[in-house]
């Protein structure tokens, strides 16, 4: 009949779960990972282990200058070398040493590790070079950085090419030490498969040889780094006028131990933070490595 309304449709429990399932449902939080966080944990505690015994020097120098235990004139207290620090950043002073003595480390360490790198190369790759080369050159590296100087300052004088010579020395030993050592540490079995595919010596070289000998090379970078930065610290201190090895040395001269102790805070933060950095990259680089 034409006004009879229509029976409410209804739906089967069926089609109602349905239509509840096709709902968007909102995301669960997920719990914090505990898995994530600890090797920032680690991270952390380590750096705080690293921090206790520099805190408790700090502390008791603090405490040994107020209750004047030692003399200012020898031992100025923390507040006066944090003023001093503070004037010598202001006044570029700071900067200018830091910059001179870079451009020396950088220079002699891109020559001594470029010449190192070679030369182990050279000694890796053939025992006749290794036996004619090893024992001069164990004689040259016995001998200590600053046993060179004297020598050297009647060729070169005491300018920037002899500061450049004596930082490359240093950082050539650890170079050729190394290089030598990761290509003749190559597995056999590597080699035998270059021989299977019959590549040529350079192949050989530049495809399997160095790039299974990248990780102890780079550690002789990382040491060749270290060994520069010392020797620049070395050879400032007996013939330079510039650079913060030179600081030492005026501060010394002049008295003022607030200025030798804010080099030898930089030189020691420094060479900290280069080897710190370069042993990130090479624990990254042995992670690579796969031994045959």
């Amino acid at each position: 009949m034409p006004g009879r309304p229509r029976p409410a449709s209804r739906r089967s429990p069926q089609r109602i779960t349905m239509a509840v399932l096709d709902l968007p449902r909102q995301a669960a939080p997920h719990p914090v990972s505990w898995r994530r966080l600890r090797p920032v944990l680690a991270g952390l505690r380590d750096f705080a282990i690293a921090l206790a015994l520099p805190a408790v020097i700090l502390i008791l120098w603090a405490i040994g200058s107020a209750y004047q235990l030692v003399p200012q004139q020898i031992l100025p207290p923390p507040v006066y070398v944090w003023e001093n620090f503070r004037d010598m950043l202001a006044s570029g002073e700071l900067l200018q040493h830091a910059s001179i003595s870079a451009a020396r480390v950088a220079g002699g360490f891109v020559l001594g590790a470029s010449l190192g790198l070679l030369l182990g190369i050279a000694m890796g790759l053939s025992e006749k070079v290794d036996d004619y080369v090893r024992p001069l050159f164990t004689a040259i590296a016995q001998v200590p950085t600053l046993g060179w100087i004297p020598l050297l300052m009647l060729f070169l004088g005491i300018g920037e090419a002899l500061k450049i010579v004596i930082i490359a020395k240093a950082a050539l030993v650890p170079m050729v030490l190394n290089t030598s050592a990761g290509i003749r540490g190559v597995s056999k079995a590597y080699l035998e498969v270059a021989d299977v595919f019959a590549f040529t010596r350079w192949q050989k070289l530049r495809r399997l040889i160095l790039p299974a000998a990248v990780p102890p090379i780079f550690t002789g970078i990382r040491y060749s780094l270290t060994k520069a930065w010392t020797a620049l610290v070395a050879v400032e201190l007996l013939a330079s006028a510039e650079g913060l090895g030179y600081l030492l040395v005026w501060g010394r001269q002049m008295f003022w131990l607030d200025t030798m102790i804010v080099a030898m805070v930089i030189i020691g933060l420094v060479g900290f933070a280069m080897d710190k950095l370069l042993a990130l990259v090479e624990a990254r680089l042995q992670s690579w490595r796969i031994d045959a």
